[in-house]
């Protein structure tokens, strides 16, 4: 199985510290050298414009779609055009109203709090948000009982981002009063040859031929994926190539951690084989393939399972899962069937 050393897929979507550190290196600071996602960069550009023309922060950002994609680099993005600090924080760390507080009134004028799983802020944090996400005021209760009072706190402008894998765990008050609200969708295949090229230039990698597609077509149309295996298969052609990077030296680093040419791991393969074995191709139900397999349900379905219907390597049907006839002939082409 291919885990790393904190004991992830290498193909998993998930941020991991060393991923962080990475990805930092990477991260594009304007619109013009982020890579992909057309649509939101030219809505952006135009809110950025006429925020800055008119000397105003832009309005509140709502990001969301699988993890990944790029939604904190956006947030730096924009802070970095709109030349303002930004605080970053996350949903589940603003436990109380207090928190909230403290945080909102030591921003300042203009900057950008940018609030990662926002979708996890507890309702209680949320309502104090709503004034001050729409008029800059913070209203904070002292006391308690028929004692106590509301005190109204003036805060600076400022513009919160927000971002999110799970939209409809957001309230709709909150949604509501985000005036620029984005999906970030799956790139495509070229634009993370582009993301890998850029990264490569960056750490000094040299790719041969059209060895970098071959990276790519691997990354499961995520950015984050993308520069992981990058950094997997830089390690293995400075050890094995004198760090250049052929499509063997790709081959064969990704090989090792069982990353096969459509980006599918072990695990990935495992669901795959255990349907059509020991199910004759399903229908089964998921709580049956867990039970086959030894994965737990919630991660079949929310982590494995959306890549392998993207590829249309499983159907859902009222009677389980089935095993289409394109993932047959995947695991026939790779001789695993």
């Amino acid at each position: 199985m291919n885990i790393d050393k904190n004991n992830q897929r290498v193909i998993s979507t998930d941020e991991n510290p060393e991923d962080k550190e990475f990805e930092t290196s990477l991260r594009p600071q304007n619109l013009s050298e982020f890579v992909g996602q057309q649509k939101i960069k030219n809505n952006l550009a135009i809110s950025i414009e006429a925020a800055s023309k008119r000397g105003e922060p832009i309005e509140h950002v709502l990001l969301y779609g699988p993890p990944g994609l790029g939604k904190t680099t956006l947030a730096h993005i924009i802070a970095h055009e709109m030349n303002v600090p930004i605080k970053v924080t996350t949903g589940p760390v603003i436990e109380k109203s207090g928190d909230l507080a403290a945080i909102l009134t030591n921003l300042e004028p203009g900057s950008v709090l940018f609030i990662d799983e926002i979708h996890r802020l507890s309702r209680i944090v949320e309502e104090i948000l709503y004034s001050a996400m729409e008029d800059f005021v913070l209203d904070i209760l002292i006391g308690k009982g028929p004692s106590a009072k509301t005190l109204r706190l003036d805060l600076p402008p400022f513009t919160i981002i927000g971002a999110t894998t799970k939209l409809s765990k957001l309230s709709s008050p909150l949604r509501d009063r985000f005036g620029n609200v984005f999906r970030l969708d799956f790139y495509e295949e070229d634009d993370i040859q582009k993301i890998v090229e850029r990264a490569s230039n960056i750490l000094n990698v040299n790719f041969i031929d059209q060895s970098s597609l071959s990276v790519a077509a691997r990354a499961r149309r995520t950015p984050r994926i993308a520069n992981r295996l990058l950094k997997r298969v830089r390690d293995y052609a400075e050890v094995k190539n004198d760090g250049n990077i052929d499509q063997g030296v790709v081959d064969a680093a990704l090989g090792l951690l069982e990353v096969d040419h459509l980006g599918l791991d072990e695990i990935d393969r495992r669901i795959l084989l255990t349907i059509i074995q020991k199910f004759a191709g399903g229908p089964v139900g998921l709580n049956t393939i867990a039970a086959a397999t030894g994965e737990e349900m919630d991660t079949i379905e929310d982590v494995i399972e959306p890549f392998l219907l993207q590829l249309g390597f499983i159907n859902r049907t009222p009677r389980g899962r089935m095993i289409t006839e394109a993932a047959k002939k995947h695991l026939e082409s790779l001789d695993l069937n």
